[in-house]
């Protein structure tokens, strides 16, 4: 998995064995909703278009609040996943606003959504689900 370790590391993630609970919600919400695709469509819809292209390209990452990634988010879903990790919602918004941003562009390398996105997604969450005393 040298392409995911690189890319967990980068984020402080360490490696697929040692995620953090912000980092699993991180990847959660990607995979939840339908890979970096949906995720960065459900951006766009949200009027973070701008935002939300800035991350994939090879540019400079554009900030993005805590609450314009609620409103994009949705509460609901966000606080129930924040929740069975042990997160308020209000500090997976808080830490999601840096890490959102920087999984999307170590995820598309070269300003690219790969086409196994989805596959590393499953891969990493089923790493870090296999670790006895983690949630």
């Amino acid at each position: 998995m040298g392409l995911l370790d690189s890319i967990l590391g980068s984020l402080g993630g360490g490696s697929a064995q040692g995620g953090s609970p912000l980092l699993k919600l991180a990847l959660q919400l990607v995979q939840q909703n339908g890979g970096l695709e949906g995720l960065l469509a459900k951006l766009q819809q949200a009027g973070l278009a701008d935002k939300a292209a800035s991350w994939v390209g090879t540019g400079e990452n554009l900030p993005v609040s805590a609450d314009e990634l609620g409103k994009a988010l949705g509460a609901g879903s966000l606080g129930d996943l924040a929740g069975k990790l042990g997160l308020s919602q209000g500090d997976a918004l808080s830490g999601l606003t840096s890490l959102l941003p920087t999984l999307v562009d170590k995820m598309t390398p070269g300003g690219q959504v790969p086409a196994e996105g989805n596959d590393i997604l499953s891969q990493v969450l089923a790493s870090m689900s296999d670790q006895p005393g983690r949630r």
